[in-house]
């Protein structure tokens, strides 16, 4: 009896250790508060964006808000640093201060946006040279004005700012803008080593002298020391009607997509093809699959390794998955380069608003965004999360 007894009670210590097993090797997303509104000496922290470093630190950046009223008024660029995973994070630093004459935008001014005496810094934007671990840095102030700086030590610091406006003064030709903004979020570089980000323009008459607007893209061929403009990729009617936010991603063919963003009646994202990232564009089509809420999205590329060896590149991508409203923050992928998406993970069931993805050299992926309980605005936040626990849902 006692060693029927002894062996029963090993075989359920070895059903509960494979159980202990199981449990420790499933897929499991991660989550860890980065800044909360009202604290720090800003109103709102908003317009998050995230890159990691060929050497795995994270560095998340945005917009400090003294006011939440809108877009414009004082707002500075803070960034913080993890080299834990996300676990930990460097103390919020200021990584803008202007020097110089800055006047306000007189399209922002011409609508009372903003207020005497402030000056908004906006749309910061980072691209990682994995050739060389450069972060280069991009930011707007007044919607008008265009910088460029770099670190060479994982964002510990930048480099004394450059303006680049005079790219987006090659515009003036094909579109009289009065207000622009870079990405935001992060950009990318390609294979051949150019560096490139969405971009869009505005004539400011409209909404938040944001509106009406068309996209392009930007781009640096010589490690960012010059820029060159894009083809306007979309315009600002039919068919899409004001594209603005746009994120772009580099295919397994070489070619580039950009993902839009627009205040189209259909309330999907469009998508166009460039070869290059910069010219040739096709005509932007609407996914049907992915729903657009009028509100910036994410997209990143991530190299999958199959069983067999080879490696297979998959595209990641989030937004409020909804068609009204900034909530129900969803990762979804796809295998196919974008031409169907598979099965979603939603990060975020309730308030939720603008992403962006990055992914550490050992293949984690990593999504900073905004979220809340009463609103969409009440902290930013980041999941952390290996590729199998997205794809894992299929199954």
């Amino acid at each position: 009896m006692k060693t029927w007894t002894t062996l029963a009670a090993g075989f359920c210590l070895f059903l509960a250790s494979l159980a202990i097993e199981s449990a420790a090797a499933e897929p499991k997303l991660e989550q860890f508060d980065v800044l909360q509104a009202g604290q720090g000496g800003y109103e709102l922290y908003r317009i998050p964006g995230i890159v990691a470093t060929p050497n795995g630190t994270l560095l998340a950046y945005c917009e400090a808000r003294k006011s939440a009223r809108a877009d414009w008024g004082h707002i500075d660029i803070l960034l913080r640093r993890s080299t834990d995973g996300g676990k930990t994070w460097s103390p919020a630093e200021k990584i803008v201060h202007l020097e110089g004459k800055f006047e306000r935008n007189p399209a922002a001014v011409a609508q009372g946006l903003g207020k005497e005496g402030e000056i908004t810094i906006n749309n910061p934007l980072a691209i990682v040279d994995a050739k060389n671990g450069l972060v280069h840095f991009l930011y707007c102030v007044e919607y008008n004005r265009l910088f460029h700086m770099t670190s060479s030590d994982d964002g510990l610091t930048f480099s004394k700012p450059v303006e680049i406006t005079s790219t987006i003064e090659a515009f003036r030709p094909d579109y009289d803008w009065q207000s622009f903004a870079v990405g935001p979020g992060h950009g990318i570089q390609l294979a051949s080593g150019r560096l490139l980000t969405a971009i869009w323009l505005s004539t400011g008459k409209g909404g938040h002298a944001h509106r009406p607007s068309v996209v392009s893209t930007i781009y640096s061929d010589d490690g960012g020391k010059t820029w060159q403009r894009g083809d306007i990729v979309a315009g600002e009617q039919r068919p899409l009607k004001n594209p603005s936010e746009s994120i772009v991603v580099e295919l397994s063919s070489g070619d580039v997509l950009i993902n839009l963003r627009s205040e189209s009646p259909e309330h999907r994202r469009a998508s166009a093809v460039s070869p290059n990232g910069a010219t040739n564009w096709t005509e932007p089509k609407f996914d049907e699959a992915l729903l657009e809420p009028v509100c910036m999205a994410s997209i990143v590329r991530v190299e999958h390794k199959e069983p067999s060896g080879e490696s297979k590149p998959i595209l990641i991508f989030a937004n409020p998955d909804t068609e009204k409203g900034r909530k129900n923050l969803t990762v979804q992928w796809s295998d196919d380069d974008g031409n169907t998406w598979r099965s979603k993970r939603v990060l975020e069931p309730g308030p939720s608003a603008y992403s962006d993805l990055t992914v550490a050299p050992d293949g984690t992926i990593y999504c900073f965004y905004e979220a809340g309980e009463r609103g969409p605005y009440e902290r930013l936040r980041v999941s952390k999360f290996p590729l199998e626990w997205l794809t894992s849902a299929a199954k």
